[in-house]
């Protein structure tokens, strides 16, 4: 098979021609790394911070400010298409609807930028899925404080609250942030007197009872060609891979909604992460569904447990020129061929002044230990936590018991890493 030389952006790649040309749309080291030492040729497009960077190391690179929507911003998908790139790949939620745009130019399927805004707006998401059938909780728009107490008072008189019991709570969340960010859960009137103004217009959504966890697919052709089930021990402090068998024992029932969810929102490729409730009558309830990698390292804890690199099947996912062979040959079978179980805790300080960091010897002495990636605090005072706050870094486990990586993950939330 013919190779052909091309120089990008001061950089020579060999590359196959048979094989697509993907632009990575944000930054990620990881993700970088990954494509060098995969077979497709690349090229980043990310903020121009990254600019010393990629030119130091030689990576294709072409600046760009996702967060300027003017008249230019049609040249870039202009510019990848000058340059023969086929398809572009998003690394963070605030470039999946440029994904969409772009890639209704490169592919010829202008439906793909109307996609990319159901993936962006969590309301029009959920109307979406209703439309599919797609079963959720009660959810409305809010514009101000006002809306936030009455929705709260409708929602607790639907479940026929007398007065002086405690209410169900509410969640509010940003219609467009990735993961925990700008996610509150409100219980009282009191409650609401707590937010900024400005994180409105927002998404309020009625509290779910049941099992939450995520879903990692990779979809090719319209259909699932590898399904992860990450579980949950604490939402927004830990997860692991694979699912407990507990969990895992509603995989056909699982990837029987991913294949509604395809259905409902025209998906025939890329990588999707959506979030589900299950309940106690094996009820699955729709959260939210993201078009770009999950946080919380999901991707480097797949490696660790499988052995293949998520962000390379992402690309096989999104390549247009990718053939049945490579998706077969290259994703293992799921839990099957799982070589343990990792998993990753979020650390956030407990006390308002820290000192310095010292990992616990609960923590650092366990079994399934392996690193972390926490830093010194730079500040004395731990800023107050807004809604579910930003973890400080990641601690990273692996073993071969997923019910003892649950109460592992679980028993950190009672330590303190900064003290």
């Amino acid at each position: 098979m013919s190779k052909v030389e091309q120089t990008v952006m001061g950089k020579k790649q060999d590359y196959d021609p048979n094989k697509g040309y993907v632009a990575l749309l944000g930054w990620s080291l990881n993700a970088v790394e990954a494509l060098e030492q995969f077979d497709r040729r690349y090229v980043v497009v990310a903020p121009p911070w990254a600019e010393d960077f990629c030119r130091e190391n030689e990576i294709p690179f072409i600046p760009w400010d996702f967060e300027r929507l003017n008249e230019r911003s049609v040249e870039i998908a202009e510019v990848l298409k000058d340059m023969g790139v086929n398809v572009t790949i998003p690394l963070y939620e605030e470039t999946v609807e440029w994904a969409g745009a772009i890639n209704s130019v490169l592919l010829d399927q202008p439906r793909l930028f109307g996609q990319a805004l159901l993936f962006r707006d969590k309301s029009l998401m959920k109307r979406r899925a209703q439309l599919g059938g797609i079963r959720v909780g009660i959810f409305e728009e809010a514009n101000d404080k006002g809306d936030v107490i009455r929705f709260l008072r409708r929602v607790n008189q639907t479940l026929l609250k007398l007065e002086g019991d405690p209410n169900d709570p509410i969640h509010m969340k940003a219609f467009d942030k990735a993961g925990c960010l700008g996610h509150r859960v409100i219980r009282t009137p009191d409650d609401v007197d707590n937010i900024p103004d400005t994180e409105f217009p927002a998404l309020l959504e009625s509290h779910l009872d049941g099992w939450e966890f995520a879903v990692e697919a990779w979809i090719h052709g319209g259909k699932i060609r590898f399904l992860n089930i990450s579980e949950y021990v604490t939402l927004g402090y830990s997860v692991f891979v694979p699912a407990t068998p507990e969990l895992e024992e509603y995989r056909p029932l699982i990837r029987k909604e991913i294949e509604k969810l395809i259905k409902t929102f025209d998906i025939d490729f890329g990588f999707i992460h959506p979030e589900y409730f299950v309940t106690s009558d094996n009820t699955m309830y729709f959260g939210e569904v993201a078009y770009r990698p999950p946080g919380f390292k999901v991707f480097e804890l797949l490696e660790r447990a499988y052995g293949f690199n998520a962000y390379q099947g992402m690309v096989l996912a999104f390549d247009p020129k990718t053939t049945e062979e490579e998706i077969e040959a290259f994703f293992p079978k799921e839990v099957e061929d799982a070589n343990g179980y990792a998993g990753c805790f979020g650390v956030y300080p407990r006390r308002r002044v820290v000192n310095e960091l010292r990992v616990p010897p609960e923590t650092e002495e366990h079994d399934y230990f392996e690193w972390h990636e926490l830093q010194p605090p730079l500040e004395q005072k731990v800023t107050k936590r807004n809604a579910f706050g930003t973890h400080w870094g990641l601690v990273y486990f692996f073993g071969d018991d997923p019910h003892k990586m649950r109460d592992l993950l679980k028993a950190q939330e009672e330590l303190d890493f900064y003290i």
